[in-house]
């Protein structure tokens, strides 16, 4: 997918609501367990409830590695699915990957050539050649984590070097292998405060923001600092969506609370 397909897709919807997969079988609905397959079951239901509120889906890779050559060929069921029902939706594969350049290679044709994928995460830990191979593919893209949410983030990523934080060198070096064409960033919501500086790096790239809902990020704060005239945006939100409820009506619960989000989003329009 392109940047001018994205950007269509989400001035169309008013939203840039990117709905994470992390299936897991101990908290999805019991009654799912005695499909042949649960895990695309859950995630098939999940989508068609979610489709017309978000412009993008996120499997998160590890949800369904867990369960192993089982799990990977739910993972395969749902981004096919998806890509034959929901074409226009833009699909990441959260696999976070990063290795050597020849490994890297292999990594970036198992998910976009095998898998379809639009984008992928990637860690850029181990630096350009590392990162180089999945810039290579036209209408594909490289999601490289910059600034995380999670607890151990400061161990690394505020650490101080030449005169600043290290996630921003990292912005700096890893924007000039790509383009705003090929290339954003995670950056997680719970840093809202940092998207200034953020913006005065990376003015135009997209940036993929998770931590908004369960983890409290701020929807509002998020926007303020990191809106461009083009949205630059793409919200993810995984279990406050897709376990908004373990009922039979689960897959109608993670449609509201979509639409709830979406709803949020279309005042920035």
């Amino acid at each position: 997918m392109t940047r001018a397909e994205l950007i269509h897709q989400i001035k169309t919807k008013k939203s840039f609501l990117c709905v994470g997969l992390d299936p897991d079988v101990e908290k999805i609905p019991k009654f799912l367990l005695s499909e042949d397959d649960p895990i695309f079951e859950f995630c098939r239901q999940i989508v068609d409830a979610t489709a017309d509120h978000c412009v993008s889906f996120k499997p998160n890779t590890a949800f369904f590695e867990a369960y192993g050559l089982s799990g990977i060929t739910s993972l395969e069921r749902t981004i096919k699915y998806i890509k034959q029902n929901y074409p226009d939706h833009f699909l990441i594969a959260d696999a976070k990957r990063g290795d050597i350049g020849n490994t890297s290679s292999m990594y970036a044709k198992a998910f976009f050539k095998r898998l379809h994928a639009d984008a992928i995460t990637v860690a850029p830990y181990m630096g350009k050649d590392s990162v180089l191979p999945f810039l290579q593919f036209e209408k594909k893209w490289a999601i490289v984590l910059a600034l995380t949410s999670n607890e151990g983030s400061s161990d690394f990523q505020l650490l101080e070097t030449n005169g600043h934080q290290l996630y921003k060198e990292v912005l700096e070096k890893v924007a000039s292998w790509g383009t705003e064409e090929n290339l954003m960033f995670v950056v997680g919501a719970t840093k809202a405060a940092m998207f200034r500086d953020i913006r005065s790096i990376v003015p135009n790239h997209f940036l993929l923001v998770p931590g908004v809902g369960a983890q409290g990020g701020s929807l509002a704060e998020v926007c303020k600092y990191g809106l461009t005239k083009d949205v630059g945006l793409l919200i993810n939100s995984s279990r406050a969506i897709i376990y908004a409820s373990n009922t039979d009506n689960f897959a109608y619960a993670a449609g509201i609370e979509a639409e709830k989000v979406a709803g949020e989003m279309s005042v920035y329009f």
